[in-house]
This record gives structure tokens, sequence and C-alpha cells, in this order.
């Protein structure tokens, strides 16, 4: 607002101060000008600190409330999205938001009231030259309005190409072993480079109506500022004074600012909002497996899981489970074996509530897993599913992954009851030696022991091992199973094998094939059946012999 006054102060210079020869009413006004520039720098200064610290505070709010999205949505919303593309809207999206939530919804009710402050000092001044510097305004409007719909559509181009090219390049890092083994550089740099020249094509399109608005802006208010000098000079000339001039033509300069600012915000505010779309895409995404509003915690279980009648389908008219029934006594060990595709991994995913039944009924100790908060039931199972996922950083935070309260000692007796311990301490610092991303400085079979120690740590209720022995040599794999045979003891354990030698001793091997339980029965019981298990069992038999 003191900013404003500055012109007017001039306006009263050269009509009264001047004129008269007034000193001391000029050095008052001097005096007042300079303190209006000073007033107005210190509130510039302020309002840039405050409004970058609330746009930050914004955009970390936004951020956040993504990232805890994620941590809510379900295995399927994973499956079925390249993660690059997940990732570009944690990322990017949000960085492409950041100036826009920081200065422009701020800057957006400054301009706002300095352009309230300059109007009405401009029609204090001559509401006829207010009207003249007006009349420009039913054009930039018309031109803005004009070119929103395509500058929207050009921008969703854009997010779209984006999105494709970091999704590419994310699975192509994650690939680039595959990549570099088979010699296949050269292609997907190929594909890289279409992947990289269509957002550029695409973006160039985009840019090109941007730069429009900026000099329909200018020509604007040429046009204006000079429609308002020949008013002044030859319509006006004798009913106004030179200090009202003057003043009035700051004015007009000073109102075309907030207005170019004002269009560059709606300029902004079109090219964010392919982004703002898909970052609320995704935060409009439904869980599929969330807690009932009236859910209940569940107490400690002594473990019983009891399938009733229960069907999945991860597709409709698809289905991999089909009216499967089966109830597992608490301590008991049930093996699950069959052909890939089975619905093993299923089996388990719906014990854990990775995904809802879409048919019948998952119990613990009776109750339905429904009914329960997911994190009541979770926190009392050990889960190791097939990939043998290792976070960034020491190898005892990631055993103690699963237990935040655990201490070193409960970590190395974990990590010793799965021998792990031998190869942990050989490493350059022992249990805080740090390991990359996905753990690519350790073998795939010590991933996995570090794995099978983080799910054991958790002293399960129920233990669910997925594939836990399959990267292990045949002399790990003696010495995991005695320490297995001790851990598994009192536990109601799930465990899926492909290598049957590893579950001889299960209390229940059930075989699984075309959406049911084959057959069930200990190893002895089904080898004397002859059926789908011996089979099975056989040819993994004769399959080694012959290796």
């Amino acid at each position: 607002m003191a900013g404003f006054t500055g012109p007017y102060i001039i306006k009263v210079a050269l009509d009264q101060a001047i004129p008269t020869h007034n000193l001391p009413q000029l050095s008052v006004l001097t005096f007042c000008y300079v303190l209006t520039l000073l007033i107005s720098a210190f509130g510039l200064k302020f309002r840039i600190m405050r409004t970058a610290e609330m746009g930050a505070g914004v955009i970390q709010n936004l951020r956040q409330d993504l990232f805890s999205h994620l941590q809510l949505l379900p295995f399927d919303f994973y499956d079925s999205r390249p993660h690059g593309k997940i990732l570009v809207r944690v990322v990017n999206y949000i960085n492409s938001l950041s100036d826009l939530l920081s200065n422009g919804i701020i800057n957006l009710i400054t301009d706002l009231f300095t352009l309230f402050v300059i109007v009405f000092f401009m029609f204090a001044l001559d509401y006829r030259l207010t009207l003249i510097g007006l009349a420009g305004l039913p054009f930039l409007v018309l031109a803005l309005l004009l070119l929103k719909n395509l500058q929207r559509k050009l921008w969703q181009q854009v997010s779209r190409k984006q999105s494709n090219m970091n999704a590419y390049i994310h699975e192509s890092i994650c690939g680039i072993k595959v990549t570099q083994s088979f010699a296949r550089e050269e292609v997907n740099l190929g594909l890289f480079a279409k992947l990289n020249d269509a957002y550029r094509q695409t973006w160039m399109k985009a840019i090109k109506v941007i730069i429009v608005i900026y000099p329909i802006v200018e020509n604007i208010s040429v046009l204006v500022t000079a429609a308002v000098y020949v008013a002044g000079v030859f319509w006006f000339a004798e009913e106004l004074t030179v200090g009202v001039l003057i003043a009035f033509l700051s004015y007009i300069g000073s109102f075309w600012q907030p207005i170019n600012n004002l269009s560059n915000f709606y300029n902004s505010l079109i090219n964010a909002a392919a982004y703002i779309e898909r970052v609320f895409e995704t935060l409009d995404e439904k869980p599929s497996v969330m807690d009932d509003p009236e859910a209940t915690t569940l107490p400690p279980i002594s473990g019983q899981v009891e399938f009733d009648h229960v069907s999945f389908a991860y597709e409709k008219d698809h289905e991999i489970l089909r009216n499967v029934n089966f109830i597992a006594q608490p301590g008991e060990t049930i093996a699950l074996v069959g052909p890939t595709g089975a619905g093993k991994t299923t089996i388990i995913n719906l014990i854990s509530r990775f995904y809802d039944v879409t048919g019948g009924k998952v119990l613990i100790d009776g109750v339905d897993v429904r009914d329960v908060t997911l994190r009541s039931l979770r926190s009392q199972m050990g889960v190791m599913l097939q990939d043998s996922f290792i976070f960034s950083g020491t190898i005892i935070d990631n055993i103690r992954y699963s237990r935040l309260d655990a201490t070193d000692e409960e970590v190395i007796m974990a990590a010793k009851a799965v021998c792990a311990h031998d190869f942990i301490t050989k490493m350059e610092k022992g249990y805080y030696t740090q390991v990359n991303e996905r753990g690519t400085r350790l073998s795939v079979g010590e991933r996995q022991l570090i794995s099978f120690a983080r799910a054991l740590l958790a002293s399960p209720t129920i233990l669910i091992l997925d594939e836990a022995t399959a990267s292990i040599d045949t002399e790990t794999e003696i010495l995991v199973q005695q320490g297995l045979e001790k851990l598994l003891t009192d536990r109601t354990s799930f465990i899926i094998a492909h290598r049957l030698s590893t579950i001889k001793h299960a209390d229940r091997i059930m075989y699984i094939d075309g959406g049911g339980i084959v057959e069930a029965g200990t190893h002895d019981e089904l080898m004397q059946k002859q059926g789908a298990y011996y089979r099975l069992y056989l040819a993994q038999y004769q399959f080694l012999e012959a290796i």
C-alpha cells in the first residue's frame, strides 16, 4: 500500500510544492516518498520470506499426504502400474507444483489487492482516463479463454510423455544387469531416444502456446498506455494538470505489472493442471484393502487359521481359488506345493490380508480378518515373500526392520538361527556394514538369509515363508533346517517350497492345483497315495539324480 502513494506524492509536489516554491512542503514530501520506498522494500522482503515459507509448507504437506496414501494402497495398485510412473508423481509432479504453490497463490492475492489499490488511485485522479486504461482487459480475457483448452490439452500430453519416459528410465536402471548381459544397450538407447524426442516435441508445442501470452499482454498494455497519452495530451489537456497526467501514467504502468503476473499465474495454473490431476488421481485412489470403520483390534492370537469356502480372483471371470476349505491348528506347520500359478502365494497373501477374498472367509482364531485392523493382524505375523528386498542402510537395521525395539543381541540370535551370522561377521563392519538398495552387494542367498532373519525376529504367532530356501546352497539349507525346527515350534507356519526336501517334516502338506486343494496329508501319507504329490516328488528326485 505504501508503495502506491509514491506517484500521488509526486503529483502533489508537481502541482503544489514546486510551482509555489514551498521548500518545507517539498522537504516533507521528499521524506514521505523515501519513507514509502523503505516501507515498500521491507514489506517486499517480508512477503517473499513468508510466501516461500508458506509455499514450502504446502508442498511438504502435499508430498507427505501422497506418500502416506501410497503406504495404504494394496499390492494390486503396484502390480498394475510401472513403479516409475508412481515415482514421477511423488517427485517430479510435486516439484512442478512447487513454484505455483510457493509463490503463485500468495502472489495472486497480493496482485489482486494491488490492482484494487491502483484502480482506486486511478479513479481518484481521473475516471475518464481510468476507463480508457481498463478498455484492454476484455481483449486480454478473451485471448486467455481462447487459448485455455489448447494449452491444457498440450500440457496433459507433456505429462503423459514425461511419465512414460520416467517409467522407462526406472525400468532400465532396475534391469541394467539383464540389459548388459544380453548386449541390449544400443536397442535400449534407441527406444529411449524415441521417448525422449517425443517428450521434447510435445514440450515445444506447449511452449509455443505459452510464449503467445506475454506478447498479448505487452501489446495490449502498450496500446492502452498510448491511448492514455493521446487522451491526456489532446482530449483532456485543458482539464488535466501535469502532476495528474504523470501520476496517472505511473499508475497505468504499475497496473499492467500485476495484470502480467496474473496472466502468468493463469498460464502456470493451466500448465500445472495436468500434474495436479495426476497427483489427485493418486490421492483419490481408494485402497481395495483397508480397515472397516467398525474394525476392532485383534487380541493376541493362538494361531488357528481357517479358510471357509474361500474364493479369489485377481480379475473378474478368472478365479485363482475356488471354494477352498481347511483349518490350520495352532503350532501346526503346513507346506503348500503345486505347479506355478496354482494359487499357493495367493493363499498366504489372503492370510496376511494383502488382498481381500472375493468369496468366503479367512478366519484367525475364529475372527474374520476383515473385522480387525490391518496393523493388529499383520503385527502378529512374520512374512517372508519371494522378493527378498533389502533396504539401503546397515545389515542390522535391515534385520531389525520387522521389530524396531529389538536389541542387538536379539538380532544376532535371529541371524545365527538362520545361519546368516557367519557371513555377516566376515564383512568389513559386520552387522554395521552398509548395503545398497536391494542389497546389490550381497548374493541372492545372503539376501534371503537376511530376510529370513527379519521375519523370525518379529517372533510372530503365524509365520509365513514363501520360497524361504530357494537360493540357499544344500549345505546351508541343512543348517537352516536345524534352526527352523526350533523356531517353528509353537508357531502356526505356512511354507511354500518347490524344493520338496525342505518340507518333508511338515505336519501337513497341501497340494494346490486347479483352484483348490487336490490332496493333503503328511509326506509319508501322500507318498503312499501315489497321487499328484507323489508324482511331483518323484519327478523332482529323478531330475536331481540326472544332474
